[in-house]
């Protein structure tokens, strides 16, 4: 095998990245692969040499037969290896199917294999025809023959290239006690007997022979002695010692290992190993673990031994994993290395972007310095990011909660620091990341480099890395360059003195160093004492003359060197340079640390002095290494203490350069005392111990603050994965254990239980969380999650909380800032104080309490300094500086949303601003025009000199700009940059709810101009804030995002939000909207009490009496007593039975939900049956989930029981008149009934009504509102003219305003009862807690593990229900509560049922994610699923089989089971209208609680309420006192205003005024004018503002051709198409566009984007993120659309309708409910649209709108064969019809053979079904046939016989009617035409006979087949009488289902010219597609005699059609 396998280039695979162009690689990989062509050409069998050696082998004659094989081979190779790889390719395809099959007969598995692994999946023809060829010409040819052919392949496979392979492995051992024999590398093996071959040999002989060869003959060699060494030194204490043998074998396999991948791995590999010709031994020991393993691990390595390429291993390692199909699966993983040091993460990025830049993976840097957006983050793969950072950013269960979930390899570089101060941040991130592993049992692999540790199994234990697969420790021998230690200590006790002498110590070891012409670096541990050093160590060497040693050598490179330094702004690099000497460290600017390495890198610096961030930060060796004292001063403490072994260690491998020196040198010098220290320390290491205790409170704190401790137990838990458990066991002592409490509890439960209450009352002082001992409760504090987010520590939190209040200015808060215990480091040093004092003059705005001596006075200097942009010299203090300013930032941000939670308006204005003036550098009284650098200095000097507001700026023309500015040019770019800064304009309207609260509807227009390069792409964010001036409270704040679309489409957007007012009513509050990130861009909008007319108080509520409870008996009759399974009525029923059961007065009963209403209505329908048999009563239910249960009740309890009957009438279900006619209860949706009532005058049954009971009356306010108003109107309406009075009885849940609803219906006060929400059956508990968080989705997320804990707490045995806003929730909540369950003892406890029985039920679900949460005891419940689905779900839960339920809100209103614990995740839902998320009505959250508490089991309910934290007192208001009911009337008047004159009810203005005054919107409106806009109350304001409405929603109606207003501009008339709108219920302005729209001939295309632009589909949800899903849809599809409006809801039911006609794959369950939707309306709509086009006389679009009607029924389109409304036949089906015979004898054995549409196929099956499943037996199964013939034997078969009546003057009397032949005749055969005469009546009178094929058992349904329906459909047919010469309908007439024989009449006036007429008659199914008939009817119109004019008159034929 020659050639690498065929693969495109490596293409970078991301839906998020854009694809880069990546040349250089493409040529790269071209480069490397025409090479490796090249080595095959040279060494494998290629196509060229099996064509010469053929030619020089054969005569000319065979030849020819051989080419043809050969042509066959190369075509082969073509198929399998593709074209598009060019002929080269195939070529040496070819030549690999040779080689493949030359020895072979067939294709066998091997060969299979061989092949697949070279091309990936190939067709098997084409390798069955390539052997077979390759056995022709084989056979031309001896054995000997061959043989020479394939020896060139031997030959190959000899040097096959492995990966691992051109990686040499290196065995140097540096030993230090024996320099001398070191051996050399491996290629040389007569030191070493480590033979490849002889291993291999060996054990591949081992794997034949059964028994084991001894392994003595290796003994004797290197690695057996090292091996035994390393054995008997290191494991004595083990109990199970590895034989020497074993650990032997293995090392070989390690060593020998060939690394043979797929050759495309191979590029990964070598691509990221670019330019390295071999693996250190390290690197080769652990290859297979990092490289072939997903197992943890934790590498000890000294430093320099490249630990970095073996995290590159493991990198390589988890890119493999996401490769397929030769592209990198990039979105799929991140990688995240954690680098102590910012210095270290710069270089680490620059090291891994550089090395897997050919593969495409981004590499980015996440630190304080560097911070990266959501989408870069989105775009790169792998991030550097310091400890910090990621703590921080993992703490956030918010925006980057995907972030860490995708995380598959987690590297911590320099474990080792767990036992410095920082430690605690790295068990911080191991936990959370262990803890997440284990509860979503995701896999993330975590991979530790340290440097050699005593203590490595302790680090391994924590990491969880199995010790003998993943640790590997590696000591000090493993130096890539070995290490000469001296120790030096100074006797001196004198201070000058020792430090003189240390100097002198350091200066002779320097020189020595320098003469031996080598580079050192000297580490000293202050930044000051770098410079100090420095020129210590010059002047020594000027005084001795030395210095010549020290210069840089003299040329080019030095004269460039030099020029570098020169630029540098550091005064002591450029003095040091010249002499060779340089300082490097923290406190340097990173441009002149990074030209220092450079130097010293380049030799041009010989001495370097630097401290130990150096050591730690930049990997630059230096041969000798001296560290010059050991004392080093800790901020912390405050005093001098000794530099850690760890620095020591790390300082001293940095000497020796692995690629110049044999060894390097490390020199310590300290003080004699200190010397045993160092060198006991340096020799038996101490263990490192963990830091954690210390920052115990803040890491507990964000975990709690994240949600993944809440309790005692868990917070125990999480400790358990720390790495202080892991030393509090090892080593108890130090951690203050007695050795007695060890033993006692070894797990040292009880111990950490201790330190977690500790800690956890601490917190609680502090307020950060919330800790309930009682029950070891933990629950974050808006405080806490600041501090956790903020990453600010206890200590600061306990200042703030001690001197932070509502009135501080700047100074103070600046004050208070530099206290933080985050600066506690930042001292004072005495050469700092003279500078500071100047700053302090200079630059400092504000007062400075503690002045230059205290720290906290110094960081205030520095913050201010930083502000004004000062200069500063010293750079400690610069470093100091940037240290600060990146703090206050963040500390003044945590102290700003600390302010706006406690909702300090001043304090909350003056924090954002400072914090901006902190990132911006400028202070708040500068010109905002600042903040743009376009703009030069002076410019914005003069700007402020001259005192140029931005407002007045605005202004102000450009050259008047320019003229003030003095800078005429400079005019427009001030402007320009004026009119970018954002502003934006608010406009509030309120509208008081109740006397407390007021809802504002704010409008925000964005008013600036939008600039890429200052405002970014996204859009700027904004604080709004409601503010009371007077109390100084906020009552409202959100963070709102103006979007770029919308700034620059000038779009409003709308905030609607409630806030308290109080009375006595303050003057005004103020809405402030300030920007997030400018300056200066602020607006405020004032909210003016003045007019604010407060809706009048409610009255009491009805209370509940104290009475007997009254038995059932009391009903007087034992058919009802029978119907109820208790014995006594509730309280509630008890007191309104007299009321109901014994008087006709109209009722309202307002009760909690549960209280028993629908007993009370059961009531009222009692009094009808025994009062007035005779007529109807109808009950009213909003949702059709809620009459379905009603129905399913009735249906037993009324009408099996009592024997009355019982209808149901909604949209799914309309029963024809007779059935209407004969029930006595009707139970129905508003809108059929509206739909119904509207022409009361011709439906008798709607007059017969008696009672009316509209259950969830409350629902009024909501958007379906308007309904209810409309039918209690016109009941009342209809009641006064018929003189029948109608009861009216009304059930809601407890009313606010229930006396306005009582007048309303005119109850008095005897009918009013409306009791408090509190009296329910069952108490109730409720619990709301508040979520922090902008976006929707991440809080949503973060409410899932409250949700857990609330069920944990408050019912963890009982049913629990919990309401989502949308599908997608249901399925994100239940898999989350899983994930939960799944770090449970018991994951199933929520199942309560045999699990083996679950399975059964789980194999009848359809739905997977449902399949998945019932195992779990979980169920899901919305309108997605199927209907089957649903009803096993309700069944498991009412049964207590599964224990939670997640469900939509519609769940709460459609069904009614209850449950012990109600949570409510979320209060909000995506309206796909708005596109935003709005709050669900607070009807709607009462009813989700109103399902909490179960009255047979409970003795109370319990409801978790779960909130966005803004609107929390919102609901502690009202869910405890009921909302008052508003109408919502006004968006809808045209409409029902339209209902009513089209049913005759309004004729003129007046009429429609008076209608006004009989809804509730008007009771409303006296009783809260300010919520409708009305000033104000008196006669004349009313009238004008009715006025005013009705004028203008009557012009909307005439605009829209509904009505049309009479000239005395008072009277109304109805026209046509408001008639056709109020017949088929749709809104105005949809007649309006198809009267728009329609045209003479429209095609079925045209029509259908009407029928989805029809308004009735504005609604239809367009959910977040759908408009890419419609795009994608849209490309499945035949029908183009506008790309731009994919977010339409229009556009997305086009889609809709198109997958339904195409039966396209939806890409979701939620747009199969969507269809039904759609679906639903289409009908209506269509009809609509065929009335329309009838009426103008277009007879094309009429045909087609039918057309379009059965396409939208069948759900296929039109130009498909009828035959594929079959069920279960499609395209490949239809062969079958077409190839079929009859097998028929005789005579009738002629006919057609092929079947091409339906009435063939029923012709062809006459009935009989054996026939059918002739047809398709082949290739349907018996169910399926039986379905397609259920269809095919229901389809209906009419016989049309026509005739024409009428009079004639020729006739004889009584003869009045002449046949039509329905025969297809001649056009001259003159008895074709029928003779009429002109201009006169006739009519068409169409016979329709039903031809019954087989037989059906029972009646016959009327229903059409449809199974693509969702609706049941009648049969029904359009008869159309059209002339298709002049595409003219004369007449059209609908007709119902045809049970046996049918007469339909259609009248007709002849044309007024006599001539000769062909008139054409449709009979068109409005059901089935392909059953339509059409007949031409030939007429010869005459002109007509007088007397037969007369005689028309009179004729019968009119009475015939009356009879009719």
């Amino acid at each position: 095998m020659a050639l690498p396998r065929l693969t495109g280039a490596l293409r970078s695979f991301s839906n998020v990245t854009k694809q880069d162009n990546y040349n250089e690689e493409v040529a790269d990989l071209k480069i490397k692969r025409s090479k490796l062509h090249e080595q095959g050409l040279d060494l494998g069998l290629t196509w060229k040499k099996i064509i010469k050696f053929l030619n020089e082998k054969l005569e000319k004659s065979k030849m020819q037969s051989i080419n043809e094989d050969l042509k066959d081979i190369l075509h082969a190779a073509k198929q399998i290896v593709g074209t598009d790889n060019g002929r080269e390719a195939i070529e040496s395809g070819a030549a690999f199917l040779f080689m493949t099959f030359h020895l072979k007969d067939s294709v066998g598995h091997k060969e299979t294999k061989a092949i697949k692994q070279m091309f990936g999946p190939f067709p098997s023809s084409s390798a069955t025809a390539a052997c077979n060829a390759t056995n022709r010409i084989i056979s031309h040819f001896s054995q000997d023959d061959l043989t020479a052919l394939v020896q060139v392949t031997e030959k190959e496979h000899g040097d096959r290239v492995f990966f691992g392979k051109n990686l040499a492995f290196s065995f140097d051992m540096h030993d230090l006690d024996h320099f001398d024999e070191l051996p050399v590398n491996g290629e040389t093996q007569k030191t070493i007997s480590l033979d490849y071959k002889k291993f291999l040999n060996e054990h591949l002989q081992e794997a034949c022979t059964p028994e084991l060869k001894p392994v003595e003959k290796t003994n004797g060699s290197f690695l057996w002695c090292e091996v035994e060494k390393y054995l008997n030194s290191t494991l004595k204490e083990m109990t199970e010692v590895p034989r020497v043998e074993d650990l032997c074998c293995t090392l070989y396999d390690m060593l020998a290992s060939i690394k043979s991948g797929d050759e495309l791995q191979d590029e990964i590999g070598q691509l990221a190993f670019k330019g390295m010709k071999r693996l250190n031994r390290i690197q080769s020991i652990v290859f297979e673990t990092a490289y072939n393993t997903n197992e943890n691990m934790l590498i000890c390595a000294p430093t320099g031994a490249g630990k970095t390429n073996i995290a590159m291993l493991t990198v390589l390692h988890e890119i493999r994993q996401h490769f397929q199909q030769g592209v990198i699966k990039k979105n799929e993983f991140k990688i995240v290395y954690v680098a102590p040091m910012k210095a270290l993460a710069a270089e680490m990025t620059n090291y891994f972007s550089r090395r897997l830049e050919p593969l495409g993976i981004v590499v980015k840097e996440l630190t304080g310095d560097m911070q990266l957006s959501k989408s870069e983050i989105l775009r790169t793969q792998m991030l550097v990011t310091t400890p910090e950072k990621w703590d921080v950013v993992t703490r956030k269960s918010v925006g980057d909660v995907a972030l860490s979930q995708i995380v598959k390899l987690l590297i911590l570089d320099e474990v080792h620091l767990l036992h410095e101060d920082r430690g605690p941040v790295l068990e911080s991130i191991v936990a959370r990341t262990l803890r997440q592993v284990e509860s979503t049992q995701s896999m993330i692999r975590i991979l530790g480099l340290s440097a050699t540790l005593p203590n490595y199994l302790d680090v391994a234990t924590f990491l969880h890395v199995n010790p003998y697969i993943g640790l590997f420790f590696f000591d000090g021998r493993f130096r890539p360059v070995p290490l000469g230690q001296t120790f030096l200590g100074i006797k001196c006790t004198n201070k000058m003195q020792q430090l003189n002498n240390m100097d002198e110590v350091c200066y002779e070891n320097v020189l020595k160093q320098v003469k031996a012409g080598h580079q050192v670096m000297v580490f000293v541990h202050a930044r000051n004492a770098t410079v100090r050093t420095a020129m210590s160590l010059i002047e020594r060497a000027k005084n001795c003359g030395h210095i010549p040693f020290f210069s840089p050598t003299q040329g080019h490179d030095y004269v460039l060197a030099e020029k570098q330094v020169q630029r540098s702004r550091n005064k002591q690099v450029r003095e040091l340079f010249p002499d060779g000497f340089s300082i490097h460290h923290a406190g340097m600017l990173r441009q002149d640390r990074n030209l220092v390495e450079n130097l010293f890198s380049n030799g041009h610096i010989k001495v370097l002095v630097c401290t130990a961030t150096l050591a730690w930060g930049v990997n630059l060796p230096a041969h000798a290494v001296i560290i010059k004292g050991t004392q080093i001063y800790a901020a912390k403490r405050g005093s001098f203490v000794d530099l850690g072994i760890l620095d020591v260690m790390q300082i001293f491998g940095r000497a020796g350069r692995p690629q110049f020196d044999k060894f390097g040198e490390g020199i310590i010098i300290t003080t004699h005392d200190k010397l045993s220290h160092y060198l006991t320390l340096l020799t038996q290491r101490n263990p490192i111990e963990s830091q954690f205790l210390e920052s115990l409170a803040d890491n507990l704190n964000a975990e709690i603050a994240l949600g993944t401790v809440t309790n005692v137990e868990e917070a125990v838990k999480w400790i358990s994965y720390t790495y202080l458990y892991v030393r509090m066991r090892a080593n108890p002592l130090a951690y203050g254990i007695s050795h007695k409490a060890y033993q006692i509890d070894p797990t040292l439960r009880k111990h950490r239980e201790q330190l977690v209450i500790e800690v956890g009352r601490k917190l609680d002082k502090a307020q950060m969380i919330r800790f309930e001992e009682r029950t070891g409760y933990f629950s974050s504090t808006d405080l806490g999650r600041t501090a956790s987010h903020y990453y600010i520590k206890y200590n600061t939190i306990e200042t703030f909380n001690e001197l932070f209040d509502a009135h501080k200015t700047e100074g103070d808060i600046f004050a208070i800032v530099s206290k933080a215990e985050e600066f506690d480091q930042i001292k004072v040093r005495e050469e700092e104080i003279e500078e500071l004092d100047a700053l302090l003059s200079n630059f400092c705005e504000l007062s400075t309490p503690g002045g230059v001596e205290n720290s906290y006075g110094k960081i205030n200097i520095l913050l201010q300094t930083y502000i004004s942009r000062g200069e500063m010299d010293s750079f400690s203090l610069i470093s100091d500086s940037a240290y600060v300013a990146q703090n206050a930032a963040r500390i003044v941000r945590a102290l700003f949303e600390i302010a706006l939670r406690k909702r300090w308006p001043a304090m909350t204005y003056r924090l954002l601003n400072l914090s901006k003036v902190i990132d911006k550098r400028l202070w708040g009284w500068a010109s905002p025009l600042r903040q743009f650098s376009v703009l030069p200095p002076h410019i914005l000097t003069r700007l402020e000199e001259k005192k140029l507001t931005v407002d007045k700026l605005k202004d102000m023309r450009k050259d008047e700009i320019g003229h003030i500015l003095h800078h005429v040019n400079i005019g427009l770019k001030v402007k320009q940059c004026v009119h970018q800064i954002p502003s934006v304009m608010m406009e509030a309207s309120i509208q008081p709810i109740t006397r407390t609260v007021l809802r504002v509807t704010l409008s925000i227009y964005p008013d600036f101009t939008w600039n890429d390069q200052v405002h970014g792409t996204v859009g700027e964010p904004w604080w709004i804030w409601v503010e009371d001036p007077t109390n100084d409270h906020i009552y409202h704040s959100e963070y709102f995002l103006a979007l770029k679309k919308q700034v620059i489409s000038k779009e409003a957007q709308l905030l609607v939000f409630t806030i308290p007012i109080f009375e006595p009513l303050p003057s005004q509050y103020y809405i402030r909207a300030v920007s997030d990130r400018w300056l200066g861009a602020e607006a405020v909008c004032i909210i003016n009490f003045q007019h604010l007319i407060l809706p009048e108080r409610h009255p009491p509520h009805t209370e509940l009496l104290d009475l007997q409870p009254l038995p059932i008996t009391a009903l007087g009759c034992k058919a009802y007593e029978a119907l109820y399974n208790f014995s006594h009525f509730n309280p509630v029923q008890t007191q309104i039975f007299h009321t109901l059961y014994h008087t006709d007065c109209n009722v309202l009963l307002g009760a909690p939900t549960g209280s028993g209403k629908t007993v009370a209505a059961e009531l009222a329908i009692f009094r009808v049956f025994n009062k007035y048999p005779t007529s109807k009563a109808v009950y009213i239910a909003p949702l059709k989930a809620l009459v379905r249960e009603r129905m399913d009740d009735w249906k037993v309890r009324i009408e099996e029981k009592l024997g009355k009957k019982v209808i149901e009438l909604t949209g799914d279900v309309t029963p024809d008149m007779k059935s209407i006619a004969k029930a006595d209860l009707i139970v129905t949706t508003p809108e059929k009934w509206d739909g119904v009532s509207r022409s009361w005058q011709n439906r008798s049954y709607v007059q017969q009504v008696t009672i009316l009971i509209i259950d969830e009356i409350h629902l009024l306010g909501e958007e379906r509102g308007p309904v209810l108003e409309v039918i209690v109107s016109r009941t009342n309406f209809i009641s006064s003219h018929t003189e029948k009075p109608v009861r009216i009885v009304g059930l809601s849940t407890a009313l606010a305003n229930a006396r306005d609803l009582a007048d309303w219906l005119n109850i008095k006060q005897m009918g009013l009862f409306n009791f408090r929400p509190s009296v329910r059956p069952v108490p109730l508990e409720v619990h709301i807690q508040g979520f922090p968080g902008q976006h929707y989705c991440p809080r949503m997320a973060s409410m899932n593990k409250p949700a857990f804990q609330a069920i944990r707490s408050h019912s963890p045995a009982k049913p629990v229900l919990i309401f989502v806003s949308s599908r997608r929730q249901t399925r994100l909540t239940a898999l989350e509560l899983i994930a939960f369950l799944a770090t449970e003892e018991d994951p199933k406890q929520w199942l309560n049922m045999d699990e083996r029985e679950m399975e059964n039920i789980i194999a009848t679900v359809r739905d997977s994610n449902l399949k998945l949460t019932l195992a779990f005891g979980i169920g899901m419940h919305h309108a997605g699923l199927h209907e089957r689905d649903r009803k096993t779900v309700e069944e498991l839960f009412v049964n207590c089989k599964v224990q939670v339920l997640i469900a939509t809100s519609t769940l709460a209103w459609g069904v009614n089971f209850p449950a012990h614990l109600v949570i409510i995740k979320g209060t909000e839902y995506y309206d796909g209208k708005t596109r935003r998320y709005v709050d669900f009505p607070i009807t709607d959250v009462l009813q989700m609680m109103g399902r909490a508490g179960r009255p047979q089991f409970d003795d109370q309910g319990k409801a978790v309420i779960l909130v966005h934290d803004i609107k929390k007192d919102f609901y502690k208001k009202f869910l405890y006192e009921p909302f008052p009911v508003e109408s919502s009337l006004l968006g809808v008047l045209s409409d029902h205003l339209n209902a009513e004159i089209a049913g005759g009810t309004i004729t003129s203005k007046q009429d429609a005024l008076d209608y006004i005054t009989w809804t509730y919107f008007f009771r409303r409106l006296i009783m809260n004018p300010s919520y409708y806009n009305l000033g104000d109350v008196s006669h004349d304001s009313v009238n004008k503002f009715l006025s005013h409405l009705i004028e203008k929603s009557l012009i909307e109606l005439e605009l829209s051709h509904c009505i049309e207003i009479g000239e005395d501009n008072r009277s109304i008339e109805p026209l046509t198409y408001g008639r056709i709108a109020s017949y088929y219920y749709l809104k105005h302005q949809t007649v309006k566009m198809f009267k728009d729209r329609l045209k003479p001939e429209c095609s079925t295309e045209e029509l259908l984007s009407i029928l989805s632009d029809a308004e009735e589909y504005t609604d239809l949800p367009v959910r977040h993120n759908e408009d890419h899903m419609n795009s994608e849809l849209a490309k499945c599809l035949p029908i183009e659309l506008n790309p731009h409006s994919f977010d339409s809801p229009h556009t997305k039911a086009h889609l809709l309708l198109q997958a339904h006609l195409s039966r396209a794959m939806l890409p979701c369950p939620d747009y199969d409910t969507d269809t039904k939707t759609v679906l639903d309306q289409a009908l209506r709509v269509c009809q609509a649209m065929l009335d329309v086009a009838a009426n103008q006389g277009w007879l094309v679009t009429v045909l087609n709108i039918t057309n379009l009607i059965q396409m939208v029924i069948q759900g296929r389109w039109l130009k498909d064969s009828s035959l594929l409304t079959l069920p279960n036949i499609e395209n490949h089906h239809l062969h079958l019809f077409k190839k079929w015979k009859p097998v028929m004898k005789g005579p009738h054995a002629r006919g057609r053979t092929s079947i091409e549409c339906l009435p063939e196929l029923i012709q062809a099956c006459g009935g009989k079904d054996h026939v059918f499943s002739s047809m398709v037996e082949s290739e349907l199964h018996a169910a399926k046939t039986k379905q397609a013939w259920n269809f095919l034997s229901h389809l209906p078969v009419i016989n049309v016989g026509i005739s024409v009546k009428g009079s004639w003057d020729d006739l004889v009397e009584g003869h009045n009617e002449l046949c039509v032949s329905t025969l297809t005749a001649d056009k001259r055969d003159d008895n074709k035409w029928i003779k009429l005469h002109a201009d006169q009546e006739y009519v068409l009178q169409v016979s329709l006979q039903r031809v019954h094929f087989g037989f059906h058992k029972g009646k016959p349904e009327s229903c059409a087949v449809t199974p693509r329906f969702p609706k049941s459909k009648d049969e029904g047919w359009f008869l159309i009488l059209g002339e298709v010469d002049k595409r003219e309908l004369i007449a059209l007439k609908r007709v119902g289902y045809i049970r046996n024989h049918h007469v339909a009449s259609l009248s007709f006036y002849t044309p007024e010219i006599p001539g000769r007429y062909i008139y054409t008659l449709y009979f068109m199914s409005d059901c089935y597609l392909g059953l339509d008939q059409q007949y031409d009817i030939y007429l010869n119109v005459t002109q007509a005699s007088l007397s037969a004019q007369v005689n028309t008159k009179v004729s019968d034929a009119l009475t015939d059609l009356a009879l009719k």
